[in-house]
């Protein structure tokens, strides 16, 4: 069965429902995956610090933002395609950046320096970071880009679901990050294949308790990962997702943008992520729609 086939069953089945975007009036699902999750469990533990390659088309909404001023992959940021035309990734993945036209967009890749016949490539058409984003405390840390043209959904490339306000987050399960960012604290370069890590929702509260973030969470904070450390995003995952599977469904929500952290996997100091659920108003808003409609 063909991957249009294979979503137009889904959608039968209820498995699909609405986005944002008509890119085949579905999100958060991953066509690729159906063709090897019955191949067994990985018992590998995979981590972004430290970790393990993502397969191809595992998480096809993820973008890398490039530059060419960085060295090796270029690779600046992550980034969640939300409609055929935009990306919501983090703010402070810009305040380094005087040029916006020297970032491009890489849609549909896995291997960087060898993105496949499924990759696409866009410019970005216009930035929208958040009007109270502070780069101080990190607050407010959230951005959409408007590619210069849409993409075209493929096996490689579909689009996110993005968590709405009445979503239940602590009802989700099987929550993920992924990037190509550093795969050890202390590392300088990205990572050329995008790496994957199953990660737990931690407790606002005890992440800002006094032994952990000591009171630097924000109220549209989310906190990801272990107590103990171990795994965790790092430097050049910022603005990509964490995403929570729905309960009893195969798709999956965005829950949070990669925001900040300090050092990488550090006990007690789990990824700060930006909540989607927080924001989504300002998304819908900013990405040109009076109303947002989600479907159950």
């Amino acid at each position: 069965m063909n991957w249009l086939g294979l979503l137009v069953l889904l959608t039968a089945a209820g498995l699909a429902h609405g986005t944002w975007d008509n890119c085949g009036g579905i999100c958060g699902l991953r066509p690729m995956v159906y063709e090897y999750e019955y191949m067994g469990p990985d018992d590998g533990m995979t981590r972004i610090v430290g970790g393990t390659g993502a397969k191809p088309g595992a998480w096809p909404w993820i973008v890398s933002l490039k530059h060419p001023a960085i060295p090796g992959t270029r690779h600046l940021c992550g980034g969640s395609l939300i409609t055929a035309q935009w990306v919501l990734t983090a703010a402070h993945c810009f305040d380094p950046i005087r040029k916006i036209g020297m970032v491009y967009v890489v849609i549909g890749a896995t291997q960087l320096t060898k993105p496949g016949p499924g990759a696409q490539l866009r410019r970005i058409k216009k930035l929208v970071r958040h009007e109270r984003y502070n780069k101080n405390d990190k607050s407010n840390d959230i951005a959409l880009l408007e590619l210069n043209k849409p993409v075209h959904c493929n096996p490689y490339t579909q689009l996110a679901c993005v968590a709405d306000p009445i979503l239940r987050v602590s009802e989700l399960q099987n929550c993920w990050i992924a990037g190509w960012g550093a795969t050890a604290g202390r590392a300088q370069n990205s990572s050329d294949v995008l790496q994957e890590a199953k990660v737990q929702l931690i407790d606002t509260k005890l992440c800002n308790s006094s032994r952990w973030y000591a009171g630097d969470i924000h109220t549209h904070n989310l906190c990801a990962g272990y107590p103990q450390g171990t795994i965790d995003t790092c430097q050049g995952d910022s603005g990509g997702p964490l995403m929570c599977q729905e309960k009893n469904a195969d798709y999956f929500w965005i829950v949070g943008v990669t925001s900040w952290g300090r050092g990488c996997a550090r006990a007690k100091q789990p990824g700060v992520y930006t909540s989607t659920q927080y924001f989504h108003e300002w998304i819908g808003v900013h990405i040109g729609l009076e109303t947002i409609e989600n479907a159950s």
